[in-house]
């Protein structure tokens, strides 16, 4: 049954890829989506399935292997497949978050000319995050990261026409090209040395072995993991993939690329604990990006600009948690995440929709009368995101606070505590001027809801972020329930998930957990206060030569930076490189090959004249070299 349902899970997505890849040029938008979602659904009714069947075996993992894919001597890799609590957290998420945003994207992509060829992307894009989630050695994931990394260069540039976008996709490729050397450099280390690429090998054997070789492959991982995550310094294109559909946003930094590097690290927790070096690098770089990725924000003007930078810095409180040993904290965040930043997109998707491509937050201002669904989705996503109980995001963001508080790591802790303020008035500046105060929009423009398409997955999305965050309820609220409730995600996860208790007063974790609420309740106050007031301060602000906020608002110049200080000079020694050695050498070594062939073709052809008296000077002067050679012997 597990064959099956594994079948099912992945073929099911490639098969609907597939069917509309054959059709790319089709227009038809009934047909197109119908294959992508029904292929989608059938994935997440498996993926249902494998959650059920799982819970069946008295095994907490279970290896599923098809057929032996590579088999050369000492290198062999098969075509196997590890179900166990942490993949199927990740096939449900991957699945059906998925699910929902096929779902919304037939009432987004409802007027493009090309709907075939994006739900065939679509659909390939599940299949590779579901095969790098699944696969049971790390050539095998390997192949499923590549895959996801394909898939978003073809998403993020879907509108190719653009040049622009076109660029955004190609960013995005090359930067993960450069993290991807270090996974392959800590995949080659791994299999030097202990000859075997399975998780299941290299969990046994971990720990037997040379240290130092398993801390510089924990460390080459974990390149490979903040190119795909988009830590510092590789964050950069992961804004830039705004340039593709909001649907393709909402899948990108939802549900399946940027986890995957998260996944990564937690799949080999069992490596990592053995390199504390690496940990300590590890939750600093989540810190840090955090925390800059919410100044960013902070002075964006782009709606889905805000919400990209915002998942830069959520994916660093997850590096955080890993970096201290909170692997299962990292993974619930993972979840709630999914679930809000998902709704946030597809609402922003909605508002851009309606007011047909906009996207500037200061042409918007009092859509919630416009947009009643979408606006109340979107409170619901917001206040999760910034951590406000009962939402997930309270749950989730609480738990990875706390293990830094309780760790000793006060300047962890201090970087994502003021990071969880910051993002308070962020998103509070963009919920204030997207949907309240006075209107901006275009003369002309009607904004309003869609209909089931788009209602139907933010109204799911709302109360998942609504509800998620039971699945992880403290052990400080739990404690003073009714039968008290075990944390979910924490029990489901222990046999495979190495956790590492923080303990501390209950006294101390209260007052953090109710003092935390207090200031970002009051950080939205202001902020609603400063934002309200609009008329004098907006146009006082945009006029305004701050230079802290020109600095945020082009992303602390990094882009400018890269481009003048890497791409430029790469660019100039490229070009000396083909003038100097591709036509001097190269192409001048070839002419002067081609010029004596040409000689020798002018020589045989003079030679060829059809005169008989020459061919019988040729024939005998041939035959005279003949009897010399064998009076000579």
């Amino acid at each position: 049954m597990l064959n099956i349902a594994i079948a099912f899970l992945l073929s099911t997505p490639l098969l609907g890829g597939f069917l509309n890849g054959l059709r790319w040029r089709d227009k038809n938008v009934k047909v197109a989506s119908f294959i992508g979602v029904a292929s989608c659904f059938i994935s997440f009714v498996s993926a249902v399935s494998l959650w059920c069947l799982l819970s069946r075996y008295s095994e907490s993992s279970v290896t599923v292997s098809f057929f032996n894919w590579l088999d050369l001597s000492s290198f062999k890799v098969s075509f196997s497949f590890l179900v166990d609590p942490l993949s199927v957290v990740m096939i449900l998420v991957i699945t059906g978050v998925g699910l929902l945003i096929h779902v919304f994207s037939v009432y987004y992509m409802s007027h493009d000319a090309r709907p075939a060829k994006y739900f065939s992307y679509l659909n390939l894009f599940v299949f590779s995050m579901l095969t790098l989630v699944l696969a049971d050695n790390l050539f095998l994931m390997f192949l499923g990261w590549e895959g996801v990394g394909l898939c978003s260069y073809l998403l993020i540039g879907f509108w190719f026409t653009d040049k622009q976008k076109a660029a955004a996709g190609m960013k995005a490729f090359v930067v993960n090209r450069i993290g991807d050397v270090g996974f392959l450099i800590g995949m080659f280390l791994l299999f030097q040395q202990f000859s075997s690429l399975e998780f299941g090998v290299l969990s046994k054997l971990a720990g037997e072995n040379d240290l130092g070789s398993v801390k510089w492959a924990c460390f080459f991982l974990f390149m490979g993991a903040i190119g795909k995550s988009a830590q510092i310094p590789l964050y950069i294109w992961l804004p830039s993939a705004m340039a593709g559909p909001t649907p393709v946003s909402a899948l990108i930094h939802a549900a399946t690329m940027v986890t995957a590097g998260i996944y990564l690290i937690v799949r080999m927790n069992f490596l990592f604990v053995l390199a504390p070096e690496v940990l300590t690098l590890i939750s600093w770089t989540g810190a840090v990006t955090a925390f800059i990725a919410a100044l960013i924000a902070c002075a964006q003007s782009d709606i889905k600009k805000v919400l990209a930078y915002s998942t830069v810095s959520q994916l660093g409180y997850m590096f955080v948690a890993a970096g201290l040993g909170a692997f299962t904290a990292s993974v619930f965040h993972l979840l709630t995440h999914a679930f809000f930043k998902a709704l946030l997109f597809l609402a922003a998707g909605a508002v851009i929709h309606s007011l047909n491509g906009e996207q500037n937050i200061y042409r918007m201002g009092g859509l919630r009368r416009h947009l009643p669904v979408t606006w109340i989705c979107f409170s619901m996503g917001f206040l999760a995101l910034i951590g406000m109980p009962p939402f997930s995001g309270f749950f989730s963001k609480d738990e990875i606070l706390w293990s830094a508080f309780a760790s000793g790591k006060w300047g962890i802790f201090s970087l994502a505590s003021l990071t969880a303020f910051i993002t308070a008035f962020y998103m509070g500046r963009l919920y204030m001027l997207v949907f309240h105060g006075k209107s901006r929009l275009k003369a002309g423009l009607k904004p309003h809801d869609g209909g089931f398409f788009s209602n139907f997955p933010l109204i799911a999305l709302a109360l998942l972020s609504l509800f998620g965050g039971l699945l992880g309820l403290p052990h400080l609220i739990s404690e003073y329930l009714p039968m008290h409730p075990p944390h979910l995600i924490e029990k489901y996860l222990k046999p495979v998930v190495a956790h590492t208790a923080f303990t501390g007063s209950h006294l101390a974790e209260g007052v953090l957990m109710i003092g935390s609420s207090a200031l970002i309740l009051l950080l939205i106050l202001m902020c609603s206060w400063f934002y309200l007031n609009k008329e004098k301060w907006l146009n006082s602000l945009k006029k305004s030569n701050l230079g802290l906020f020109n600095i945020l608002e082009e992303a602390l110049k990094v882009d400018s930076f890269c481009h003048s200080k890497i791409v430029k000079p790469v660019l100039s020694i490229s070009h000396d490189l083909w003038q100097g050695m591709d036509v001097k050498v190269v192409q001048g070594f070839i002419v002067l090959i081609q010029k004596w062939l040409l000689s020798l073709k002018e020589l045989f052809e003079s030679w060829q004249n059809g005169k008989m008296q020459d061919y019988t000077l040729f024939m005998v002067f041939g035959l005279i070299v003949c009897i010399l050679t064998v009076l000579i012997r």
